[in-house]
């Protein structure tokens, strides 16, 4: 018995770009699914002083988001939990109030998305800002936004 291969066709075209639509659309939820916990701040059964972070990389549109939670009662949940805490507390919470770092930063444009909420000393934080590069964001926010390591 020997194989005889199907010529391609239109049919073929068709059902692999059906195929490749499909993969695709199960892609975007995929990646839709895994972006929406980033985007959820937790607010039940908190207490202390609380952030709930992240960092988009790219355009608004980007689905390269991470996240965490930062507790400061004791420091934990944040790659520099302490160091962060420390940094909001000298700031009495206000991220804007963090000393800028005297760095010298890339002139490329690879934009960073911060954003926390959450609460400190019993006042509600909302903070959003978006920075040219990781580098600005660091010079800027200190280690509140390291989230690796």
């Amino acid at each position: 018995m020997t194989y005889t291969p199907k010529p391609y066709t239109s049919k073929t075209r068709a059902s692999k770009a059906t195929a490749l639509r499909g993969a695709l659309l199960a892609a975007a939820v995929l990646l839709a699914a895994g972006q929406a916990p980033a985007q959820a701040a937790p607010r039940q059964g908190l207490q202390g002083d609380w952030l709930y972070l992240t960092v988009t990389r790219g355009d608004s549109r980007s689905s390269d988001t991470r996240g965490t939670l930062l507790l400061c009662d004791p420091p934990q949940g944040h790659a520099r939990a302490a160091e962060a805490c420390a940094e909001l507390a000298a700031a009495s919470g206000d991220i804007d109030a963090i000393p800028a770092r005297s760095v010298f930063c890339p002139m490329v444009y690879a934009p960073v998305a911060a954003h926390a909420r959450g609460e400190w000393k019993g006042r509600q934080v909302d903070y959003t800002r978006t920075f040219s590069n990781r580098c600005v964001m660091a010079a800027r926010t200190g280690d509140v936004f390291a989230l690796e390591g």
